[in-house]
């Protein structure tokens, strides 16, 4: 065999050859593929002049594997079986790995769904330890270029190689301190308050803030902060009002009071975001799962 027939040894064209090897017919295997009998034809062609031999050859009203291809059969079945292996990354074993994971959040995700995340890594895998970045609106490169391993935030990129899934919904809310004023009632309470308000570290706003333009309405922001461990104390004694998810109202917002928006404001849901390089990578799916567990207990469901 030349060097240039190995250019037709593709795993694409190797499964098709067991295809065939298995079901013994171009027109089953091809509609076990999902594509034409031409395309397993001239995919068969290309083996034929790779590997020198005819490998199937006509018997009745079907076809027969020549000695070769039924000798060469175990070892393609092998060499594809590797390829899944490899594809899936080397073997994770929580108990005795030793990695550090990236994860990218704002304040509001790490305090809601870190800390218990980290009580798994502790009791599950010991020598996995965890980096917390903040994400801001995150982008599709902070995952290509390997600034971190996951996002967690309601923003996902709008990419086609950044994957996710939903873990949890939230919906934004007015916190206020019920000892210096009562809830806004309407839309004219709300927008004639004073608020505090949040301008992530980029300077990117909410999308709150968007959609209070694009409806013509002006709050008084008289403070930004650039994240949520900001508000409570800015908060608190004060008649200001501050615009956050309800969710916040179990940690970093549990003193103060809440109310529904006045107005109409679309709930929002928490997304685990990675990139498609890492899908089938053993490590990185155990970590998914493990960030799935804590956000289905918190939903109230069995993980």
């Amino acid at each position: 065999m030349n060097l240039i027939d190995t250019f037709n040894l593709d795993i694409r064209a190797l499964h098709t050859f067991i295809t065939v090897l298995d079901e013994g017919s171009v027109s089953r295997a091809a509609i076990k593929l999902g594509v034409s009998q031409s395309a397993v034809s001239h995919t068969l062609e290309r083996l034929r002049n790779a590997l020198g031999d005819p490998l199937f050859v006509k018997s009745g009203r079907g076809i027969a594997p020549t000695r070769y291809a039924l000798q060469a059969g175990p070892h393609i079945r092998q060499i594809l079986d590797d390829m899944h292996s490899l594809a899936s990354g080397p073997p994770f074993v929580p108990e005795t790995t030793e990695l550090t994971f990236t994860v990218a959040a704002n304040d509001y995700e790490r305090d809601l769904l870190l800390p218990p995340l980290m009580q798994r890594l502790r009791q599950q895998a010991p020598g996995v330890l965890l980096q917390v970045i903040p994400s801001g609106i995150p982008t599709a490169d902070m995952l290509r270029k390997n600034v971190c391993d996951l996002v967690i935030s309601p923003h996902a990129p709008e990419a086609t190689d950044v994957m996710q899934r939903g873990l949890m919904a939230d919906r934004m809310v007015v916190f206020y301190d019920s000892g210096q004023r009562k809830a806004p009632e309407s839309v004219p309470d709300y927008l004639e308050a004073d608020h505090i308000a949040l301008v992530f570290a980029r300077g990117e706003e909410p999308a709150l803030e968007a959609s209070l333009s694009a409806s013509g309405l002006t709050r008084r922001n008289v403070i930004t902060v650039s994240n949520f461990s900001g508000l409570p104390e800015f908060l608190r004694s004060t008649d200001m009002l501050v615009t956050a998810p309800e969710r916040m109202s179990e940690h970093l917002l549990r003193d103060f009071s809440w109310v529904p928006l006045p107005f109409t404001f679309k709930p929002f849901t928490l997304l685990m975001i990675w990139h498609r390089r890492n899908q089938n990578d053993s490590a990185h799916r155990w970590l998914r799962n493990q960030v799935n567990a804590v956000a289905a207990t918190m939903n109230g469901l069995n993980e």
